[in-house]
């Protein structure tokens, strides 16, 4: 991607350089230990900057080319690379998810008693889950973390719990057995679906998610660092956390970059460098392709970022993440919807989806702009307070 003033794509340079003056008060100040932030608008890069550490610990700068733990920006490749099966037909959006795993023919949805607490019964599924409910998070498989009925506390918490202790057949076992908070197309709430795609791309291709997405999106796209597990030559690179969050005094931590999951999480799990994921974000603004590699079609695009939340369902889309608070969803991603309302600048259009360690990205169709923020922050009111203010930052500095 060429480098250009920002000027010469309707940026102020003096605007930009607010981010700096935020950025390192925030490290001087031990909120954050470091970030790298990158800026494309029209196709031009205008900002790429490191701030701070790495690894404040041990002494060591942050760099341009830190590896940073995405988490659920995890969710948005795998999407992508279940759409390339839908292009060539090997998946369609109303397959039923008992095609490939057949448990999941007969499931239950729970009644829950006048306080909406606790369980009094169940019903059967007035519809199958659809590979449609996984992208779109209406699938009903809800983690643990995302609600506070009897029915969600029988659901791992999330992602990195579930990846971390459960095989992939032994966590299929598992969400099949349980009963459902809600019918399936019904309510949007985040969960597995992501996840459960990810071992569906697996059933089909017969590859390991991580192989499937290194020889069909990363690689294609020049994704060199990106990929489950940092290998031991670029284990450097790693940006770590502070030891503490700096608003509590607790320990945190984010998972250890050379953690070996028992299978490919769809949901969580990458780790990516803040070049690598722009790459893949502009790929998507520019219609499915970069530069020679054509990842997706410009109209297989078009349908991933529309509004796949229908007026019949519940939109929650909030509740998986402050910043998207009157979003819709497309297929993996939040997408924007109206000009207003919403928390955060932006334009219709717009489409995005965070990490729980901190790192946030956006792409704003409109606008022709994509931005990358990538820090290690696993503090949750942290990372939701820095979603807000580098969004404001950039977007103030578009002039033209």
């Amino acid at each position: 991607m060429p480098r250009v003033k920002p000027e010469d794509v309707g940026m102020s340079s003096e605007r930009l350089s607010q981010i700096r003056k935020f950025v390192n008060a925030e490290v001087e100040g031990n909120q954050l230990p470091g970030a790298v932030v990158a800026i494309a608008r029209r196709g031009k890069l205008v900002f790429f900057e490191a701030f701070g550490h790495r690894d404040k610990a041990a002494g060591l700068p942050m760099t341009t080319d830190a590896i940073f733990g995405i988490a659920s920006m995890t969710k948005p490749m795998v999407a992508v690379a279940a759409l390339q099966l839908f292009e060539q037909g090997r998946l369609l959006m109303d397959d039923p998810l008992a095609k490939y795993f057949p448990e999941f023919s007969d499931m239950k949805v729970v009644v829950l008693d006048a306080k909406n607490e606790e369980i009094v019964g169940t019903v059967p599924a007035a519809r199958k889950i659809t590979i449609q409910d996984l992208f779109r998070h209406t699938s009903s498989l809800s983690y643990g973390r995302s609600g506070t009925t009897a029915v969600h506390k029988m659901y791992p918490l999330s992602s990195d719990a579930a990846s971390s202790s459960l095989t992939g057949s032994a966590f299929l076992d598992l969400l099949s057995s349980l009963p459902l908070p809600y019918q399936p197309g019904t309510v949007w709430e985040y969960g597995f679906g992501l996840d459960v795609l990810g071992l569906v791309i697996e059933a089909i291709t017969a590859k390991p998610l991580s192989q499937y997405l290194q020889e069909n999106v990363w690689h294609p796209l020049g994704m060199v660092d990106t990929g489950y597990i940092v290998p031991p030559g670029k284990l450097e690179r790693f940006a770590a956390p502070l030891p503490n969050d700096p608003t509590t005094g607790l320990p945190q931590s984010v998972p250890s970059p050379t953690q070996t999951r028992l299978y490919d999480c769809g949901g969580t799990g990458v780790h990516s460098t803040t070049a690598d994921y722009l790459r893949f974000a502009q790929m998507l603004l520019d219609g499915g392709a970069c530069g020679s590699a054509r990842i997706l079609g410009r109209k297989t695009v078009e349908y991933m970022l529309a509004n796949h939340l229908g007026p019949d369902i519940r939109n929650q889309v909030g509740s998986g993440s402050a910043v998207h608070t009157d979003y819709a969803f497309g297929l993996g991603v939040a997408v924007r919807t109206i000009p207003g309302v919403a928390r955060t600048m932006g334009s219709v259009g717009e489409f995005s989806w965070p990490g729980a360690f901190g790192t946030y990205w956006w792409a704003d169709p409109r606008e022709q702009l994509v931005a990358v923020w990538m820090v290690s922050t696993p503090a949750a009111a942290q990372r939701a307070k820095y979603r807000f203010i580098i969004n404001s930052l950039v977007n103030q500095a578009i002039v033209d």
